[in-house]
């Protein structure tokens, strides 16, 4: 069986992901081919936005460049997406949103600032100035608690809070598994808009101290809306392959709500602190290769 996905649209279009395990990737002309069990894929790199792999799967170096040049990430996971491993490069060779990211993180003043219009986004409004982080946290918790609460009533699933056990999957209760692996459907966007866009995956603003820590602060911006609902949802529906279910309907709900082309400008706008970023006089993307200049310290004051 050879399946055709040449209709798949690009990137920019809202294409999320492609999940596999058990296969072997190679290169196919300008492209790629997926060998698994049940017959070959040809995918078209340029539509693609991640590549994840999943255990028993192998790539070669050829399809790896195929993918690198038209600018997919690849993720190496766990099984179902439960852990990450690994990922290539993205789409941007530019450094420039990342010195923004690490000026804004590295300024106290600036980097609550940021926190702060983090939390405006998820609660679609203006925080009175007076509320301390702490207390802005606490209503945080109150507005997911609602949002489990909401999904439970309007999909008559039963909900007793969020709860999982890392070391034994099948132990959490269809709900739990369903939203961990729609939270790792959602990461692994969040996490290919970051570094498409330049910008560091470890330097979180709200979530500090993993490598990942800025991919959990932009997925919290969607979860309400997207993953939460959609867990309650696929349980709801009682399929035989729960965890399937989710990524297929994932991948489904990312490009109807067209995620990809949202998170990049709603990056621009969390950092949209300073000036506007200045760019190197030619187009560092078209020789990616080609050296940079030397930094400058600014001149002294007369």
């Amino acid at each position: 069986m050879k399946l055709n996905l040449q209709s798949l649209p690009k990137l920019r279009d809202s294409l999320s992901y492609l999940y596999f395990e058990h296969c072997k990737v190679e290169q196919d002309e300008l492209s790629i081919a997926i060998y698994a069990k049940d017959g070959v894929i040809q995918v078209p790199a340029a539509s693609l936005g991640v590549l994840i792999l999943g255990p028993g799967s192998s790539i070669t170096h050829a399809a790896v460049k195929a993918l690198s040049d038209n600018g997919c990430m690849v993720l190496w996971t766990g099984e179902g997406m439960a852990r990450f491993y690994a990922l290539g490069l993205g789409e941007t060779r530019k450094g420039t949103h990342l010195q923004r990211q690490a000026t804004l993180w590295a300024d106290e003043k600036l980097h609550h600032e940021v926190v702060l219009r983090m939390y405006r986004v998820r609660f679609r409004a203006h925080l009175p100035p007076d509320l301390t982080l702490e207390q802005i946290r606490g209503m945080e918790g109150v507005r997911v608690r609602e949002a489990y609460a909401r999904s439970s009533e309007k999909y008559g699933v039963p909900w007793s809070g969020r709860s999982y056990d890392r070391s034994d999957w099948m132990k959490s209760d269809p709900v739990n598994r369903a939203l961990s692996a729609a939270n790792a459907c959602l990461n692994a966007i969040c996490h290919t808009a970051i570094v498409g866009g330049g910008y560091s995956p470890g330097l979180g603003f709200i979530h500090s101290g993993k490598a990942l820590s800025f991919v959990y602060d932009i997925s919290d911006l969607y979860k309400a809306d997207i993953s939460i609902p959609l867990a309650f949802k696929v349980v709801a529906q009682n399929p035989t392959k729960l965890e399937s279910e989710v990524r297929h309907s994932c991948r489904d709900i990312f490009y109807l709500s067209r995620l990809l082309e949202r998170i990049l400008p709603d990056l621009d706008r969390l950092f949209d602190l300073e000036a506007p970023i200045e760019e190197a006089d030619w187009n560092i993307d078209e020789d990616p290769a080609r050296p940079t200049p030397y930094w400058h310290p600014p001149p002294a004051n007369p």
